[in-house]
């Protein structure tokens, strides 16, 4: 990736007309934050300067530590293609976050995947890539510009305009994240009606991740512009599929692939095994952090092409695990299970050092499963080795409470702020009466 200087960043910022600065980072929830600022606001904030009150942030600090900066990473510059109403445009720096000492911020999501990143290149490995696959739905805005739960059209998977209603926003979608630096790979109408998908070549992973909520971001703003309503949400829609992320992961030694050999059984390599049994071994601990939501686990279950079961697969989509069929520099595994309302920050530190740990203990991982998991009984499934994930977001929090791998890989200020909002979610959940109890149970 091309190194930008403070003095490039500078020049662009007089040359492009831009007015404001947005410096971005993300919450422990996963939510985009930003303190925007006039540009002549740039010099201070490239100085590490720019503070913020973090006790106003989900899961950061008590309002008596509250202060806390934003150090700017300076190859993050970007220049949005839109303007403000005075014609001038608005530019951001993705920061991450230190304490009032200068310090890195331990309950930054972004500097734990660094911390994640430094043992991987400890173990030998250069470089960890991504190539992750964001689903959403479309909703139509009412006349207020509030979300309705009206979709925006009725296609199906692949399918053209006039079926495609959201072609054009989409295909704008794309447009606007080519003039923001990606390489977008494809674009297309996925399953359900009003859902869509946008893939873009993939990158280191700190910066895949900058990525995902850039996308997310420039999603939801377009998609406003043609009177919609973006939602990442995991299951929206009752009866259809849902939506995931899945993520396509290698790591690499160099130029070299460390997931690939020629001379082994399929054209994986042992560290690529090693890895795949990481990520199994840990998958029950893993599911709270890439399934974060209790609506999550409406997506998990079997018949929507969402994995249920922990098992891996060189050819069906139903394990957790799929290996694509592309070899040598583009082999990958392709973890399925992590939904796009994760932490992609967390999510991919938690993956990450399941692999590695699969790797420094030289774990086995067990047969591939060819068939249809969805059709065998459970009993087959049994005798296979094959279990379920966790069903619930309760579930799987005692599972990842249970697992001091991946409570280390998020490390202890965001373990224990993330069990503790989540805990809170399923007891406010736990709490609510819904439309559906009330038609099952008034009568009663």
């Amino acid at each position: 990736m091309m190194k930008i200087t403070r003095e490039e960043i500078i020049k662009s910022a007089k040359r492009e007309n831009v007015h404001y600065l947005r410096l971005m980072f993300t919450d422990i929830l996963g939510h985009i934050k930003n303190v925007e600022v006039p540009i002549r606001q740039l010099d201070k904030a490239l100085d590490n300067k720019m503070m913020f009150d973090g006790s106003s942030i989900e899961g950061f600090v008590r309002i008596e530590e509250s202060d806390m900066y934003l150090f700017p990473d300076l190859d993050t510059w970007l220049i949005f293609p839109w303007t403000d109403s005075a014609g001038g445009k608005i530019a951001r720096l993705i920061c991450d976050v230190h304490t009032v000492d200068g310090l890195p911020f331990s309950g930054d999501p972004r500097t734990n995947l660094k911390r994640i990143v430094k043992e991987m290149k400890e173990l030998g490995f250069t470089h960890f890539n991504l190539g992750p696959e964001p689903e959403f739905f479309l909703y139509k805005l009412d006349e207020k510009g509030q979300p309705t739960t009206q979709l925006n059209d009725k296609g199906g998977y692949f399918d053209l305009a006039p079926t495609d209603l959201g072609e054009n926003c989409r295909r704008d979608i794309t447009l606007e994240l080519e003039k923001c630096g990606f390489k977008v790979e494809a674009s297309h109408h996925e399953v359900g009606p009003g859902q869509h998908e946008i893939d873009w070549e993939y990158s280191d992973v700190v910066q895949a991740c900058d990525y995902i909520q850039t996308f997310k971001l420039i999603v939801r703003t377009i998609a406003r512009k043609h009177g919609l309503h973006a939602t990442f949400m995991a299951k929206p829609e009752q009866g259809i599929a849902g939506s995931g992320m899945h993520c396509n992961v290698s790591l690499f030694q160099e130029d070299a692939n460390a997931f690939y050999s020629a001379s082994e059984s399929l054209g994986l390599s042992q560290v690529c095994r090693q890895f795949i049994a990481g990520v199994l071994e840990h998958a029950e601990g893993l599911t709270a952090i890439c399934n974060p939501t209790i609506n999550s686990y409406k997506r998990l279950v079997p018949g929507y092409e969402a994995p249920v079961y922990m098992a891996w697969s060189t050819q069906n989509r139903s394990p957790l695990i799929r290996i694509p069929a592309s070899r040598g520099k583009s082999t990958r595994i392709e973890v399925r299970s992590v939904d796009p309302t994760a932490n992609p920050y967390l999510a991919l530190a938690a993956i990450l050092e399941a692999g590695l740990d699969g790797i420094r203990r030289e774990l086995v991982a067990p047969n591939p499963v060819e068939q249809n998991i969805y059709a065998m009984s459970d009993k087959e499934r049994e005798e296979a080795g094959i279990f379920d994930l966790p069903a619930s977001l309760d579930d799987a929090l005692y599972a990842l409470m249970n697992d001091s791998l991946i409570q280390d890989a998020i490390g202890s200020h965001i373990y224990n702020n993330f069990i503790d909002a989540k805990k809170y979610e399923c007891e406010q959940y736990r709490l609510h009466v819904s439309e559906w109890e009330r038609k099952m149970y008034l009568d009663y």
